[in-house]
């Protein structure tokens, strides 16, 4: 897979002065006439005649940047009061100009630049705690029978073109996802599917764009340490249902989040349940969708579900990933492609084909005679909950779970986590995930603990501190015929961060190597 770098659309170049008119800047622009083709927040991914934006960051602030970026050819540099301040100390000979917040400058700048080029495309965002990775591939196979060619932006993949980009985080830069969208159009696609992460929200990296359909999954206990409360949280993830963003929405009823979602959204939205009743005081049958029946379909490694829709009609349905949670997804990508002009048979039937992504809910060894091997990304409390309750009624012997949790990140779910994968499972490994900067044996102490709260004699818990690839090994070792090993956590991730450094390394390759070395083939 190539890098962001390859993001190159072709634009037709506009005066600087045109390329910042939706910033409202006072006075004349320095250097207005000068022409612009592109944008970036990154030095080492701009080309001659964009504009640099510098932006401040915990540790440093992007102005330091600016000299390589005039280097580069840079026709101007947006940057705060603190980088026009510190960019005097270079004497740069491309005009410096100040704005309040230069990530929302970049966003603007991009949308000026880039959006003419992708106006057919058909956008669909998809926002919510956990599922929105597995609900993006999901939307893309509903949409795929009407609509062809869909691309996909999100947490694992940007999939603009022929050769997917590996994500390297949940939503880009907003001037990455400008020119990716441009470059969708480009080639040919007709729809885009946008995972909206509640930090690209509050960070401007989706600023501009207007959706016609947005899709809320859930609300869950995560990125407290970002936003402090739940309230904050979601008011976060409530920002795509303005009407300045998005022209329809589809909210999952399932939690009190969506619930409050589909009552507060600025936006006519149709509300699916498919794991609660739904409230009838505040969901209006005639825009609401309801799961009314499933069942788990093992040889097909799928589940099946009827649809009940709006006019009272039953549809008989299948999601080719198991687990009731995947059944929410999955209503919830069916009724985004009625919004978008998709038969829900079309849907239907793109969804059935659908393959499930990298690291949700993936088998990677099969084999009858040894234990199967599946990997998936569930690394909050709820997410881990709803994976052991969808693989219990489908393992015959063993459930066997390797999980971390990650360093340098919210502490507080640390102990639930563990709490809910001592009751959930039969054998436990506990390893690293990304410690990032902290001590992992801290870490690890938190998960201990949680584990105690169920099992005070640490039962048929191991605790590895070698590594996360030694401690994989030794639980595909352990299981026999019929069971079934879990490695959560990363999912597709192909890094481990230890000590600021990424390091190779996916679960589903370990396990792989694993099963090769070990001659279980």
């Amino acid at each position: 897979m190539s890098s962001t770098a390859s993001l190159r659309p072709q634009i037709e170049p506009i005066p600087l002065a045109e390329a910042l008119v939706e910033l409202s800047l006072s006075g004349p622009i320095p250097g207005g006439d000068r022409l612009v083709s592109g944008v970036s927040v990154d030095s080492n991914d701009l080309e001659a005649g964009w504009i640099f934006v510098a932006v401040g960051g915990e540790t440093f602030h992007g102005i330091k940047f600016a000299p390589a970026a005039a280097e580069r050819g840079a026709v101007a540099i947006l940057t705060d009061e603190r980088g026009v301040r510190e960019a005097a100390e270079f004497k740069l000979e491309v005009p410096v100009i100040e704005v309040p917040d230069p990530r929302l400058a970049a966003a603007l700048v991009a949308h000026r630049i880039y959006a003419s080029t992708f106006a057919d495309l058909v956008l669909v965002g998809v926002t919510g705690t956990n599922g929105k990775t597995t609900t993006t591939y999901l939307v893309r196979g509903a949409l795929t029978p009407k609509y062809q060619r869909v691309a996909l932006m999100g947490t694992l993949e940007v999939a603009v073109s022929d050769t997917p980009i590996v994500s390297s985080r949940t939503t880009h830069e907003a001037p990455v996802v400008y020119r990716a969208l441009a470059v969708a159009a480009q080639n040919g696609y007709r729809a885009a599917v946008v995972e909206a992460s509640s930090h690209a929200l509050s960070l401007h990296r989706i600023a501009g764009l207007e959706f016609d359909s947005v899709l809320f999954t859930n609300l869950q206990h995560d990125h407290l340490d970002f936003y402090g409360t739940m309230d904050y949280y979601f008011a976060a993830k409530a920002q795509l249902f303005e009407r300045t963003r998005a022209r329809r929405g589809v909210v999952a009823v399932d939690d009190q989040w969506g619930q409050l979602l589909a009552h507060r959204a600025q936006i006519p939205v149709d509300t699916v349940s498919a794991l609660s009743p739904t409230p009838p005081d505040l969901i209006g049958d005639q825009h609401h969708w309801a799961v009314t029946s499933l069942h788990n379909d093992p040889e097909r490694w799928g589940i099946s579900f009827q649809l009940r829709d709006p006019a009272g009609q039953q549809h008989d349905c299948f999601c080719p990933i198991p687990g009731k949670v995947n059944v929410q997804n999955a209503a919830l990508a069916l009724v985004a492609g009625t919004q978008l002009g998709v038969t829900l048979d079309e849907a239907r039937a793109g969804l059935a084909e659908t393959a499930p992504p990298p690291g949700r809910m993936e088998l990677v060894t099969t084999i009858d005679r040894q234990p199967r091997v599946l990997v998936d990304y569930a690394h909050t409390p709820e997410a881990m909950s709803a994976l052991l309750e969808t693989l219990r009624p489908l393992v015959a012997g063993e459930l066997i779970v390797v999980f971390g949790t990650d360093g340098d990140r919210d502490a507080s779910k640390r102990e639930e986590l563990a709490a809910i994968a001592a009751r959930g499972a039969d054998r436990l490994w506990v390893t690293d995930e990304n410690p990032r900067t902290e001590d992992p044996q801290q870490v690890r102490d938190y998960l201990i603990r949680g584990i105690r709260s169920v099992r005070p004699d640490l039962d048929r818990v191991l605790e590895v501190k070698t590594s996360r690839r030694d401690a994989i090994r030794r639980a595909i070792l352990a299981g026999r015929p019929g069971d079934l090993v879990v490695i959560t956590g990363k999912g597709a991730e192909p890094y481990q961060e230890i000590d600021g450094v990424k390091h190779a390394h996916l679960d589903s390759a370990v396990a792989w190597e694993v099963t090769r070395e070990t001659n279980l083939f």
